[in-house]
Order: C-alpha cells, then structure tokens, then sequence
C-alpha cells in the first residue's frame, strides 16, 4: 500500500468541503481510503469531513490515531481541540489547541480557540494568547503563511515566499525579521544578524527583533558583542524580568562574569520554577566552574520539571563521570520510543543512553544508541564531503613555499597569541588547560577572529565557487594589509585576555588558515594537538555538539575529516617547517613532564611546576572536557574505541590505508 495520495484529488476534496459539497467530498475520500489510508492529509479530510457532518466522535477517533501516527501535524491537534469542544470537553480541547499552536504558531483558529479556553482555565495566559491573534490578524497572508512553513520546517518555501513578499515591502519589519529567523534555521547567521541590525536600525524599540539579534550573535559566539546588546536591553526595559533578564544572565556567564550569571540564575529560578530551562543553564556554569555535585542536581532539577526534556539528560551524560541509575535509564528508554517526543530531544536520549550503557559495559547496546543519535542528527548538519575536500586543495594551491617567500616580511610582529589546532576530542583543552597553568599564559576560549577574518576575505563567494575569492587573494594583498589584519587581530581579542604576555586561541578549525596566520602574525606559536584517528573520531562521533562540528554525525564524514586534516597539516610542515609544533595526546599521558618542557620551550617560556599540577588550576572551561581536565592525567580513555572496533569498518575506509599503516590499525573486516 502506498502512502501518498495523489495531491490533485486532495485538493479537489479540499475544495468540495470548503464549498459544502460533503456528499461529494465524502465519495471523494472513501474511493481514495482504500490505497491511501496511510496519508496523513487524507486522514486529516476524513475528519474535517467527519466533523462537518456533525460526527465529532468518529472524527476524534481518526484524529488521535493520526496524532499519534504524526505527533507533530498541528492541523490535527487544532481538529482534535474542535471536536473536543463539540463534544465539552474544553479540557482536551485546551491541550490539544496548545500543542497546535506550539507545532504552528500561525494556526489562528487554534489561537481564537484558546482565548476562551484561557479565560476559563489559565487566565495568567490569556494576555499573551489575545497578542497574539492580534499580530496574525495584523499581517499579510503571505507572512503568516511563511509562519505556516517555518513550522513545519519548509525553510525553502518559507524562504522563496518571504523574499518575494519583501521585493515589495522591502522594510517590512516583520517580513524582515522572519527572514532572519529562516537564515538563522539553515545556519547562515552572518546574514541574519545583518538583517536584524538593520531592522533594529530602523526600528530600535522593536523588541522581538533585539532579542532575536542577540540570540543570532550569542550563536556565533560572540559574546562580548551579545553581552552589550543584552546590557543596552537591560537598561532599556528595567522591569523586564524575563526574556530580557535570561539573556542577561546568559550574556555574563559567557563573558566570564560568573558570580553575576550565578546570582542572576538564581533569582530567576525561584521566579520561574516552572521553567525548565533555567535549571540547564545554572548546571552548566556550575559544571564549568568544576562544583559538578550542583551541576547534576541542577540538570535532575531540569528533568523533574520536563521528564521528556532531552538536554537535561545529555547534560547529566555529558558531565562525562555522572552515573545513571536504572530508573533514569528505563525512563529515558521509553521517553526515546514515544512518537509525540522532540526530534531534537529523541537525539539528546540517545546520546545519553549511549553514555549509560558504555558506563555499563553494554558496548552494543551503547553503539546501537549512539549510531541512532547520529544518524538522527545528521540529515539535520551541512557538511559535505566534496567542499571539504575543494578548501583543503584551494589551502594547498595557494599557500605554496613561493607564496611565504615573497610576503616574508609581512604581518605584525606581535608573538602574543598561541593557537591550538587539530580536531575536537583530540586532547586540546587538556593542552589549553596546561598552558594556561602558566603565570605568562592566559587561557581564552575558542575565538572566531581568524575564521571572521577568512570569511571577510572570501567575500560574498559560495562554496562552489571555482575559484574562491579566498585563499586565492593572498596571492595579492598588499604587505600593509597582512599587518592591519594583524593588528586587528590583537585589537579585537584583547577583551578576552587579563595581564599575561602570551594567550591561547583554542578554536580548532584554524587548521584550516595557518597560512593566513603566518602572514599576518609571523611570530605566533601554533600547537596541532593530534590524538590517534581511531580514538580521536570514536569520541567525536559519541559526542553531540551544541554548535558546528557538523562532521562529526556519521563514521565515514568524520573519518574523512580526519584523513584531510592531516594531508593540510602535512602541507603546512611542508610549506612552513618548524612553524607548528606536534603534540600526541599519547605522549602527553605517557610523559606528562617531558612534553610540557617541549611546548613550553616552543613557546618560548620558562619551565613552571604549575603546569603539570594543571587539574588544581581554577579557572572556568566550557568544554565537553570540563571535569576530566580536573583530574590528573589517565590513561583509561585511550583504548575505548577498541570495544566498538567491529562496528567501525566506515570510520577505517574513510581514514585510508595510509593512516591505518601509520597507526597500525587493523584494515578493516
């Protein structure tokens, strides 16, 4: 049986039951039923039909199957709250229109629905619920119809209708802003941010627009720039004790002002204890600060309020030593089979459960678990294969022994900053957390500059570009613009530093423009932190990001990352010997002593006992490597791959014999 019927008979049906044509429609819909029962939006005709003869019973008993067969279909919830209101059950009615307008929040017949279902059973509600179907009344057609595409996450469709709308209505703010909200969704945050610093431009008291802006820069990470919106909105609406005083608080923690983040979270949890979120991000600066006992009270604290919140349990597994107990597991385990769960909070579930049952040595359970998160995960990223491999060989091309030798007096002299490059999971906050240890070292974050700086260059070109603006244009940048760049480099990242000569920039895709680096900062000191490729990509490919890393999700996409890595880094020592120095996260668990000496004398710096005492220094890291770099070097970590060897054929092919001989990995089975 197939599952689609055809559009053009549904829409005829559509047609008749609008026009009340019912005897019509419902021969329409019974000659279809029997190939077609499958389809969703026959099902949900049925219904209408069902109800539109007076038949709310029999419409009910279709729609909840529906539901349940497609939890997220709005239109059937908001025909389940009609029904249900034939029937006076209004307290069916009010959930089921709530869950309707959360799936689509332009359904405003589900809207008008819960204004007297609000008046009668949550009134605190109401005020929000009569905004709203005034602002759907208030816009056009085509906008609340963008609102229906977003929804159902039609981002082309949203994003194809939107742009003709605006072709006319060119400032239309609301246009405008649910332009940047599609941007936002596919990840191309430049130009959202854009958009809504114009819109805020034209209308600064526009407040939706103001606090979208600073989620949009919170999202690049730019947290300096996110904490002064956020300040400005603060001083701006000094009674707001919500929205604008979340972003406040999430605005310190990212800045580093920590006690302020901690006081804040905690007037708003007891102002908000409904509020599941807020526990998350309390946990989260008590994890980062290393009190890990608060941190997993505030996440247990989170999945007490929300049992199917999935970030509160991935946010338990992901503190890396906090041990399920069998309840939790069970729960989660159902919680992840329901069909009405968020995609996003099936993914979290699944992660988490991976998490649970390696700690129990179930490893095929555990893989199960974590193939299923990534495979959920995946569709939802935008890597792809062959536009990695194109920026690798444009990187190649360009940056040549010819290129560093005529622009070999350029940039700034400056040797302050110190990169750490190479892969995620590969041992770099643990080498961040060494340096930092030292009195002339300050630890930073992973700072976006050099990648803001490589997209500046680039230009308006895509990635399919034959021949990309970027790195091409190095070949062609006068020697005064490699120092500006330089300058701006050290400009722009002083907020991020105290008072040590020397600090570290820990964002790892900078592998990528160590050419770009050399030019415009020919004494900084980069440390690739390299860890065996099967050790490296297994726990990549078992953690979920909060944000990038979109290689990750799949063994052979990360396994492929990891082999072009190395072919770039190989070009690098090649082009510029002695410029980067090697650290092997085995070397460092092995001879902890020997391999801080090295890289200290690499950097140019004293030996300091401090740095081999790194887990006793206090200071807030904001990695997935939290805790474990509060703990003296293990070797327990190293080997965990072995255990899932026999799934991991993918990842093998993907990394290529070369890798696998130098190694000596098994080939793969």
């Amino acid at each position: 049986m197939t599952t689609a019927a055809p559009g053009t008979l549904l829409e005829d049906i559509q047609s008749k039951l609008a026009n009340g044509a019912l005897a019509e429609a419902g021969i329409a819909i019974e000659t279809l039923w029997p190939d077609f029962s499958l389809d969703p939006n026959l099902g949900y005709l049925k219904a209408l039909h069902y109800r539109l003869k007076n038949q709310p019973s029999d419409a009910l008993n279709l729609l909840n199957d529906l539901a349940q067969r497609h939890p997220d279909m709005a239109r059937a919830h908001q025909e389940i709250a009609l029904n249900s209101l034939s029937l006076n059950e209004p307290k069916v009615a009010l959930a089921a229109a709530e869950r309707a307008v959360a799936l689509d929040a332009s359904l405003l017949k589900a809207w008008e629905l819960l204004e007297p279902l609000h008046r009668a059973f949550a009134p605190e509600k109401l005020g929000a619920t009569t905004d709203q179907i005034h602002f759907l009344k208030s816009l056009p057609t085509e906008l609340r119809t963008v609102i229906g595409y977003l929804s159902a996450a039609k981002l082309q469709d949203a994003e194809r209708l939107c742009k003709y709308f605006l072709r006319t209505h060119k400032t239309h703010a609301e246009g405008m802003r649910l332009l940047a909200e599609i941007l936002t969704r596919k990840n191309i945050l430049d130009e959202a941010q854009f958009i809504l610093e114009t819109l805020r431009e034209l209308e600064p008291e526009n407040l939706p627009a103001a606090i979208q802006l600073f989620h949009v820069v919170m999202r690049r990470q730019r947290f300096h720039a996110a904490f002064e919106i956020a300040e400005q909105l603060r001083s701006d609406y000094p009674l707001d004790e919500d929205q604008i005083k979340k972003a406040y608080a999430a605005a310190c923690f990212a800045v580093g002002r920590i006690t302020e983040a901690e006081a804040l979270y905690q007037q708003l949890r007891q102002q908000f204890p409904s509020d599941h979120l807020i526990p998350i991000s309390q946990g989260h600066i008590f994890n980062a600060k290393g009190d890990r006992e608060a941190a997993v009270e505030s996440f247990i604290a989170s999945a007490a309020i929300k049992a199917d919140h999935g970030d509160a349990y991935w946010s338990l597994a992901n503190t890396k030593s906090y041990r399920f107990e069998e309840a939790q597991i069970e729960q989660m385990k159902a919680l992840e089979q329901r069909a009405d769960i968020g995609e996003l909070d099936r993914i979290q579930m699944c992660f988490a459960l991976g998490k649970a049952a390696e700690d129990a040595g179930l490893h095929d359970e555990a893989f199960e678990y974590y193939a299923r998160g990534n495979r959920l995960k995946l569709p939802t990223t935008h890597f792809d294969i062959e536009q990695l491999n194109k920026r690798v060989e444009a990187q190649i091309a360009v940056c040549t022994t010819d290129l560093f030798s005529r622009h070999g007096k350029t940039g700034l002299s400056a040797p302050d900053p110190i990169f750490i490059v190479g892969l995620p999971r590969a041992g770099s906050t643990l080498l961040e957390q060494i340096l930092a240890s030292h009195s002339q070292i300050d630890g930073t974050m992973e700072l976006h500059n050099i990648l803001d700086l490589a997209k500046r260059l680039r230009g308006r070109d895509t990635a399919t570009e034959a021949e990309p603006r970027y790195p091409l244009i190095l070949k062609d940048l006068e020697a005064e613009k490699f120092a500006r760049f330089g300058q701006q480099f050290i400009n722009e990242t002083q907020v991020y530093r105290s008072s040590a000569p020397h600090f570290i920039d820990k964002m790892p895709n900078n592998f990528f423009h160590i050419g770009l680096i050399k030019l415009i900062l020919p004494n900084a000191k980069i440390i690739d932190a390299r860890r065996h490729p099967m050790a490296c990509c297994f726990s990549g490919f078992k953690q979920l990001w909060g944000e990038g890393q979109e290689f990750s999700y799949g063994l052979k996409e990360i396994g492929t990352y990891y082999r072009q890595y190395v072919r770039l880094m190989e070009h690098w020592d090649e082009v510029l010997p002695g410029f980067v120095l090697r650290v092997q996260h085995e070397d460092v668990v092995d001879d902890l002593e020997g391999q801080v000496r090295r890289l200290l004398d690499f950097c140019g710096l004293p030996f300091e006992p401090a740095c081999l005492d790194f887990h006793k220094t206090d200071r807030t890291v904001r990695t997935p490597s939290a805790e474990q770099v509060r703990q003296p070097i293990y070797r327990s970590g190293l080997d965990q791959w072995r255990h899932f060897e026999h799934y991991l054929d993918p990842l093998k092919q993907a990394l290529g014999e070369e890798l696998l001989n130098t190694y000596s990995i098994a080939p793969p089975q």
